[in-house]
């Protein structure tokens, strides 16, 4: 939006959340708060942001990058003085979008609202203003006989007659920017706080007969800001139900939103189905007509269409289409599938490729292996990937037979359709087509040569 520069005031200490993160660091449905403000800002067409830090403000920088402008509060005074820091790097702004870090539930569409009508009414202030049954914590809009908006008074300082009013201040404000500026000059830290209210420029703008607009949220839960664990647990059930609610307008079958657990930008194909207690999490896209769940963790990770994952666990993996996972299957980091691959119960996959057509039915372990097209991978295999040193790769070429119960030593190579007789330890390559077996030779006993052979062993003799 040409000519206006959001300001996110950032730097509050968060006492209430008894933590050692910055407050707005504190994640819901997958990202930080800071981070869906700042979503719903881009989301509305705010080219230029700033943030305003302070308390842990590095980290704050540190996790959002150079994607932002950030203005430093050193000592956090306030709203209005957290505003004022920013004066330098937004002054050439003539319209001011502000809003509170701490506040995941706006909405793009809000505050697109919200600037158009500041525009329109020309105003020197713009307040997003909600209705709320319990009002407990906000401060209130005092409206005069007009109905004309005369001020705002924080929770700490209202008297008895203020706190019943319902109408609240979301803490979201346009400003006209030739005028903030030098408003934040003048305001004075006369309140129960010791601190500078921005608050104070709406009463200032009033005395003074600039124009100051209420605009009504039209869903009062959008202005929920987080300041303890309670209120972060109810800001990530409203995200878990608009983007369920989303993906079901999609056509995403989701059996129980209420235990199904999607965090924002996830990416889910239309005909999937989502079981109860799948947790689908930071970077991840399903493919579609695929069945998810349940019980799943699928996070950072993209699954082909109409595969089916179950009581399982991917992470930092690629599946692709039409494959099998699980049950109790384990996809750890830089886990590759092709098409059509069966990865079944108690089996753990890290840093490998699986080729088309394969199979890793049941109680197997690969890591940093490479394995071909139309390979078999019997129960109880693993690959001996780390020396106590560095790991090491294992080769199993297209069409191979791994027997049951073999351990693979790496590094080395199984050639294209060889076969590798059950409890086997192979620790040399194997030529394509070949038969492998490393393993003793089975002796029997008869039950005399038994009794005499156990005797010996109890007697010491050789």
């Amino acid at each position: 939006m040409e000519g206006a520069v959001a300001v996110v005031l950032a730097a509050g200490e968060g006492k209430r959340m008894r933590s050692d993160i910055p407050k707005v660091l504190h994640r819901v449905a997958g990202r930080a708060l800071v981070e869906h403000v700042l979503a719903a800002l881009e989301g509305a067409g705010l080219q230029e942001i700033v943030v305003v830090v302070g308390h842990g403000g590095e980290a704050v920088r540190s996790y959002l990058g150079s994607r932002y402008k950030y203005a430093w509060q050193e000592r956090q005074l306030g709203t209005g003085h957290a505003l004022a820091q920013a004066r330098e790097l937004a002054g050439g702004a003539s319209t001011l979008l502000v809003l509170c870090g701490d506040t995941p539930l706006l909405r793009p569409s809000t505050l697109v609202e919200l600037l158009k009508k500041h525009r329109e009414e020309k105003a020197a202030a713009s307040i997003l203003v909600a209705s709320l049954e319990d009002p407990t914590g906000y401060g209130r809009v005092v409206r005069g006989p007009s109905g004309r908006v005369e001020r705002i008074v924080e929770e700490k300082d209202a008297g008895p007659q203020e706190k019943a009013i319902k109408e609240v201040n979301s803490g979201t404000y346009c400003f006209d920017a030739s005028l903030v500026w030098p408003a934040l000059e003048e305001i004075k830290p006369l309140n129960a706080q010791g601190e500078y209210y921005l608050t104070d420029v709406i009463e200032l703008f009033c005395l003074r007969g600039e124009k100051v607009l209420a605009v009504e949220c039209p869903d009062p839960e959008e202005i929920l800001g987080v300041n303890d664990r309670v209120d972060l647990a109810r800001a990530a059930r409203v995200l878990r139900r608009r983007i369920n609610e989303e993906l079901m307008r999609k056509g995403v079958t989701i059996v129980d939103p209420a235990t199904t657990f999607v965090d924002a930008g996830v990416e889910v194909g239309r005909d999937t189905i989502l079981l109860p207690f799948t947790f689908l999490e930071g970077k991840t896209t399903i493919g579609s007509r695929c069945t998810v769940g349940p019980q799943t963790t699928v996070r950072d990770s993209s699954i082909g269409e109409e595969t089916c994952v179950s009581y399982s666990v991917v992470l930092g993996s690629a599946v692709g289409a039409r494959c099998q996972i699980g049950p109790f299957a384990y996809l750890r980091p830089g886990t590759v599938l092709a098409d059509r691959v069966k990865v079944g119960d108690f089996v753990e996959i890290k840093a490998s490729r699986v080729g088309e057509d394969s199979k890793v039915p049941h109680l197997t372990y690969l890591g940093d292996a490479e394995v071909g097209k139309n390979v078999n991978i019997g129960a109880g295999t693993i690959t001996c990937n780390y020396d106590g040193h560095r790991k090491w790769t294992t080769v199993i070429g297209d069409g191979a037979f791994i027997g049951s119960n073999t351990n693979l030593v790496a590094p080395v190579e199984v050639g294209e359709k060889a076969l590798v007789g059950a409890g086997s330890t192979i620790t040399k390559n194997v030529p394509a087509g070949a038969l492998a077996l490393a393993r003793a030779e089975q002796v029997n006993i008869p039950e005399k040569g038994r009794a005499r052979l156990e005797k010996k062993e109890r007697s010491g003799e050789e």
